[in-house]
């Protein structure tokens, strides 16, 4: 099953339902989130863009000690 968004809005978002996950996808970016309802699929995909909408630090302004994988 899948739903798509009014195709006069800015942002076009496709949901789909995955193996019993509902999974949202932003046509502009490609960035994809999922959830175990509509609603929770579409929150994550929010805070999935937000992230991926940060600016990047400069290499001078990361503190080596704040990154556990370093």
């Amino acid at each position: 099953m899948t739903w798509t968004r009014n195709p006069d809005d800015v942002d076009n978002v496709t949901l789909t339902i995955e193996d019993g996950w509902y999974v949202a996808r932003d046509e502009e970016t490609g960035i994809t989130s999922q959830g175990e309802t509509h609603p929770e699929a579409l929150a994550n995909l929010a805070d999935a863009l937000e992230l991926h909408e940060r600016p990047v630090p400069d290499e001078e302004d990361i503190d080596p000690s704040s990154a556990p994988w370093l």
